[in-house]
């Protein structure tokens, strides 16, 4: 997931990280600032322009990376070509790699689709294994993006470690615990703990507020906390078995039918107005997700949220995206030195005080604009101890080709039980006919 720009004014977060200590000011030189012999896109005076092609918003603009790195490279020029809706993106991006025409010198890749373009499309990429150290990434990170020959196609930018942000207000008026460890100590033992604490809730709750906004979005955390999700280690779906779906259904299903969730399609208005309105007094919370809950909820509920880690031992990632240089680029040996840059430690500690998206790279954890991290909006919670400590927990799963396919599809239906009152048997058939349909 990354945040989405729209068309007409596009949607930002604000800076909202605050940090102890200096800011980093230590950059890495990516290159000379010269062509390379294999770059054959310097004009008669050795400069180069590189386009960099992503969707939503990646930090880098904000941070002033791209400014940065024409000043250390005099002869680049960075252009940034942004999709608002990754949805839109990507099937752009495979009409460009069916035609080999119309490719940036650096294409970003969301999470999602990682293993569908390393199946399909790995020999499309320059492998970036020496260009980036690819044991400073978190060990799942790196191999997402290793196709089978050992060739990395994309450099991490980004992770999505799981948290639990919670309405500090709506927790004491219901009478529950308002300390960040407390919180976490209820529901240690797992999401049956966090439902459990929801029944809680509903005991005391103010009258029209939900213990949590989308029970769609309990179920990918749980999902996504466990190695074995939608595919085996062969590439067959097996989503209709494996026991963290199971699990998740469960889950979800429960929180439906007790009526613990307000049924809201995350990101919709009706999803902004009920944190404007602080109607839902929990929201399971990615890294990014602080972002979207700050800028929604707005400054007049500055200081009544809070983060806590996410229930039981195992923690989950939710989002996270990639910078990959396509083979028929003109400036393949540029382009992979600038991907590197903006994967160091350095600059993905810049952008994440500039938005808050959290580094994939492990050498940013101890810089102080990481480690150091609070945020102000949400009673000024450690989030760069949070994130990091719920970075180091996350298992290495098994990604899929259509896993976007089939977490979109089980979660429309989980909608549909919440704002239909649709049986979980009706929901879960309509879920399985959807993805047939989709994956083959």
């Amino acid at each position: 997931m990354r945040i989405t720009r729209s068309v007409a004014g596009r949607r930002h977060r604000t800076a909202l990280v605050a940090t102890t200590g200096l800011t980093v000011t230590a950059l890495l030189l990516a290159g000379c600032g010269g062509s390379s012999d294999s770059d054959k896109g310097a004009d008669a005076d050795g400069n180069i322009t590189l386009t960099v092609a992503d969707f939503g918003q990646f930090g880098y603009k904000e941070a002033g990376l791209f400014e940065k790195y024409h000043k250390l490279n005099p002869k680049i020029t960075v252009k940034e070509d942004t999709t608002a809706e990754e949805k839109n993106y990507y099937p752009k991006l495979l009409q460009q790699l069916n035609s080999g025409s119309g490719l940036a010198d650096v294409q970003g890749i969301e999470v999602g689709r990682i293993k569908e373009i390393v199946d399909t499309k790995a020999d499309s990429f320059a492998d970036l294994s020496k260009a980036i150290g690819v044991d400073e990434w978190v060990s799942w990170k790196a191999k997402q993006a290793t196709a089978p020959s050992g060739a990395v196609i994309g450099a991490g930018t980004d992770i999505g470690p799981m948290s639990l942000c919670y309405n500090r207000e709506l927790f004491e008026k219901a009478g529950l615990p308002t300390d960040r460890a407390e919180v976490a100590k209820l529901t240690e033992g797992g999401w049956e703990d966090f439902l459990a604490l929801g029944e809680q809730y509903k005991k005391k709750a103010p009258k029209g507020t939900y213990f949590m906004d989308s029970a769609s979005a309990m179920f990918n955390a749980v999902v996504s906390s466990s190695p074995e999700q939608y595919y085996d280690a062969s590439g067959k779906p097996i989503y209709e078995k494996s026991a963290s779906v199971e699990k998740g259904w469960k889950l979800a299903a429960e929180a439906a039918s007790k009526k613990l969730t307000q049924g809201l399609a995350q990101f919709e208005d009706p999803w902004q107005a009920a944190l404007r309105k602080s109607t839902i007094a929990t929201v399971v919370c990615p890294a990014w997700m602080a972002g979207q809950i700050s800028t929604y909820a707005g400054d007049a509920n500055k200081g009544k949220w809070d983060i806590t880690s996410a229930p039981g031992n195992t923690s989950a990632n939710w989002g996270g995206s990639f910078l990959a240089v396509p083979k028929s680029g003109k400036n393949v040996a540029e382009a992979s030195k600038l991907v590197a840059w903006l994967t160091a430690p350095e600059q993905q500690a810049a952008v994440f005080k500039a938005i808050g998206v959290f580094p994939s790279n492990q050498g940013a954890y101890e810089l102080p604009d990481v480690k150091n991290a609070t945020l102000p909006y949400f009673n000024d919670a450690p989030i760069g101890q949070i994130y990091a400590d719920g970075a180091k927990s996350i298992p290495e799963a098994v990604l899929g080709p259509k896993d976007g396919v089939i977490k979109d599809s089980i979660s429309t239906q989980i909608n549909n039980m919440e704002q239909r009152g649709t049986s979980p048997d009706k929901a879960w058939d309509a879920a399985v006919r959807t993805i047939e349909k989709a994956i083959g």
